[in-house]
């Protein structure tokens, strides 16, 4: 499982480095390879390949022929979508045209979100920790009327 925040900076090459404690629960789980695409609120989903597979298995039940909203996300999810290697700097190298989507440029926030990681620049994830944070306590409460 991926938890905790992280800042980081691209590389001239494209490249992050993943943090030595997420890339210790990727290895735990014996994944080395990843898969990025376009996450929502303009982030970068990197999801282990087993997981990537177990979602992917989930999003062929959608109602492809007759849902427009769930044609239109298995489109940008999967046409998004890139395998990426760890190398054995712990780096990854983000394609461009997700760097582009997430509006990265140099600072990244990585964050670990149980069984994926997102990557944000750092301008967007202190845009999203400000609105966001504040409906924090409301969501916990309404989450509350679930049981969880």
């Amino acid at each position: 499982m991926f938890y905790g925040q992280y800042a980081h900076m691209l590389d001239r090459k494209g490249r992050i480095i993943i943090p030595a404690r997420l890339r210790q629960a990727a290895t735990e789980s014996f994944s080395e390879k990843f898969v990025a695409t376009r996450g929502l609120e303009q982030c970068i989903f990197l999801f282990p390949v087993e997981q990537w597979e177990e979602m992917e298995g989930k999003m062929k039940g959608l109602p492809f022929m007759t849902g427009s909203h769930a044609r239109a996300f298995t489109r940008l999810l999967f046409s998004g979508a890139v395998e990426c290697v760890m190398d054995k700097q712990g780096r990854i190298l983000l394609p461009q045209n997700l760097r582009e989507y997430a509006g990265i440029r140099k600072d990244v926030v990585i964050t670990g979100v149980s069984n994926h990681m997102e990557i944000w620049s750092k301008e967007k994830w202190e845009e999203y920790l400000k609105k966001e944070g504040q409906a924090f306590e409301q969501t916990a409460e309404q989450l509350m009327d679930f049981g969880i």
